[in-house]
This record gives C-alpha cells, structure tokens and sequence, in this order.
C-alpha cells in the first residue's frame, strides 16, 4: 500500500438569523477524479506549512468557504477515516462559530455551500441506504443522508453518523 495522504475537514456548527443551529457542507465542483461533484465537508490535503492536522482544517475552510480560522472553536477531534479511493487518512474535526457567518467560496474548489439545519441531521427519516459500485466494489448497499436535496454517503456520511451519536448523547 501507498503512504496515505493526511487530510483535516472541519464539521462547522454555527447560528442562523433566527438562532437555530446549522452546520455547513460544500458542493465540490466537477473535476476528473474520485470526488468530483459530491458533497463534503470543508477541508483538505495537509501542506508542510500547517502545524498539525487540526491546522489543516481550519486553514483549507478558511480558504473554501471564507470563514476566518480565529472566529471557530475546534470542540473535538472525530475518528480517522481512510479513504481508499484517493488514499486519504481524513482527521474530522467538530467546529463551532458562535456567530452568524458569511461565506465567499472558493470558485475553482467549491460549486457551492449547503447549509444544513442541526434539526434535520438528527432526524432518523433523513437516513437510508444507497446501492454504490466503486472502485473496488460492486453494488454494496451503504448508509447515506438526505440533506437539502443531495446525498451525502462515503466516508463524509461516515463522519455525519459519529456527529450525530454524539450530539445525541448530550440531548
């Protein structure tokens, strides 16, 4: 196996106008390669000048999405997810802005910011399962979330699933 690449992606709760909590995912533009055009969380690919992996969270969402890194509190670090398709080890993070944010996306990145509310995460409806044929399997049925109209599965559902129980366990 290939060394894996390190990634860190940011799950960012903040409030809305009415004060109702929302998190953000992004719309990844459409490129060739393995994530073209699918939803996920902000973040990215490690470079040599972050200090940490948590460093690399919050540098790639303020350069995705324009969310100054000193207006998020990082509350916890999630499980590693390995991602074979691009050979990722993705370090997830949960963030949360205490104020009400503005977006500028980075265009070349990022079709678009979806803004989901905490309510509709935590609604067991939005849940199903979802037939995929990947790289390195066929027809495997994996659990995904219906969200603002898009589907959101893989290693990004993956981690929505760990928010999700924890938020869970503190309500």
């Amino acid at each position: 196996m290939r060394t894996p690449k390190m990634a860190g992606v940011l799950a960012l709760f903040y409030p809305d106008s009415n004060n109702n909590t929302h998190f953000l995912l992004t719309l990844r533009k459409t490129y060739k390669g393995v994530h073209s055009n699918q939803i996920a969380f902000p973040g990215g690919k490690a470079e040599k000048i972050d200090e940490n992996i948590m460093i690399t969270a919050l540098r790639e969402t303020e350069e995705e999405v324009g969310v100054p890194t000193a207006s998020i509190g990082i509350l916890k670090e999630l499980t590693q997810v390995y991602i074979p398709p691009s050979n990722f080890i993705v370090s997830p993070f949960i963030g949360l802005s205490i104020g009400e944010l503005s977006f500028k996306l980075q265009e070349d990145e990022v079709e678009k910011i979806v803004e989901v509310p905490l309510l509709d995460l935590l609604d067991d409806k939005k849940i199903f399962t979802k037939k995929i044929t990947t790289s390195y399997a066929e027809d495997v049925d994996v659990p995904a979330f219906k969200l603002n109209g898009y589907t959101v599965w893989g290693a990004t559902a993956m981690m929505l699933s760990e928010v999700k129980d924890l938020i869970k366990q503190v309500i």
